[in-house]
């Protein structure tokens, strides 16, 4: 069987993901849930090996050979994939995800209409976290995708790899992926201000380096976007002032109460009969009370800012896991199982 055949049971069947790993069954998530596909055979060493270096060019298969892991796009019937392929007991294996073919709007997405707003900044750093697969690429593609349709704009984004292929209309996008249009984040990052950006997606922000270029840009006048994988908002704060050494952190919380625009954290929920996934959203807005903050290294008086803050548009996660409830989205059980502040969920929805 070749690896298109499971490809096309991914889109027939809607799922997000495929794993094929050694001796076991090829396996899709569907939602939130994973399904063996028994009535297939059990995949061999050799099965998965084979299907995997069917995608990879001799470049890509020495890459992987010798680093053990590796991160790719993929484009197959007007679909896009996201693939990881890496080693388990010494053996190759492959994650694959599915891409929509179709970038949803804000509104269709079910987003707050204060991401609306997010396309409308000049300068400055939108940052949106969250645990893997709980759609931040999906949202930060709907938000360049309106800012695409809406304004004449150039746009950079640097992918690792590149998912969302977006459409022509009134802006230029320069789609640059790792290791196929640049060697490096902080290479590609370095040369993005000498490519005359409006804005600049990062697909993640990384390492010291990735967030010391990504401030730098947002510093100089730029719109920037970009990811982290933290939890809730103040976490985000505190991860990117932690991974700079002690001398420099006065600094950066200073650089970085000056250039943040806003932080959202995301989860993915399922609605009210699980028949698929909703996103339930936090949103920190860096007015000056939490720019002083920031500044000061108060960051646990943040979910207070956030909590009080209804009026500069800031919501507290467990505030719209409320609202998502009382709109009768989600189940009561839901918002209790997916809030990140128990005390606070349990009042809210009493």
């Amino acid at each position: 069987m070749e690896i298109f055949n499971f490809f096309d049971q991914l889109i027939e069947k809607k799922a997000s993901d495929l794993h094929l790993i050694s001796n076991f069954y090829p396996t899709i998530r569907i939602n939130q849930d994973i399904f063996q596909l028994k009535s297939l055979n059990l995949l061999s060493d050799k099965d998965v090996e084979k299907l995997i270096f069917s995608l990879l060019s001799e470049e890509q298969k020495e890459n992987f050979l010798v680093n053990k892991e590796m991160d790719f796009g993929y484009e197959y019937n007007t679909y896009r994939f996201r693939c990881n392929v890496y080693y388990t007991k010494d053996k190759p294996a492959i994650s694959v995800r599915l891409i929509d073919n179709h970038i949803k709007t804000l509104d269709e997405l079910n987003l707050p209409m204060i991401f609306h707003d997010f396309t409308l900044y000049k300068q400055g750093l939108v940052l949106i976290t969250g645990p893997t697969g709980e759609g931040k690429s999906t949202t930060l593609a709907s938000i360049v995708n309106e800012i695409n349709v809406k304004y004449s704009k150039h746009i950079i984004t640097i992918e690792d790899p590149i998912e969302y292929v977006y459409p022509p209309a009134k802006s230029i996008i320069s789609q640059r992926e790792l290791h196929r249009d640049t060697h490096s984040w902080n290479i590609a990052l370095k040369s993005a201000l000498r490519e005359d950006p409006d804005i600049v997606l990062v697909g993640e922000m990384r390492d010291y380096e990735s967030i010391q270029q990504v401030l730098t840009i947002a510093e100089t006048g730029h719109l920037v976007f970009s990811t982290l994988h933290t939890g809730i908002t103040p976490e985000a704060i505190d991860r990117i002032v932690d991974v700079f050494p002690a001398h420099q952190q006065n600094q950066v919380r200073s650089q970085l109460s000056s250039v943040l625009r806003a932080v959202i954290a995301q989860r993915l929920v399922p609605n009210i009969d699980n028949t698929y996934r909703i996103p339930a959203i936090e949103i920190l807005m860096n007015t000056p009370a939490v720019a002083a903050i920031i500044r000061e290294g108060r960051t646990h008086m943040l979910d207070n800012a956030i909590e009080t803050g209804e009026a500069e548009k800031m919501m507290l996660f467990e505030k719209h896991l409320s609202n998502l409830y009382q709109q009768g989205m989600i189940t009561r059980d839901t918002a209790l199982t997916y809030s990140l502040r128990p005390n606070t969920i349990k009042k809210l929805v009493k």
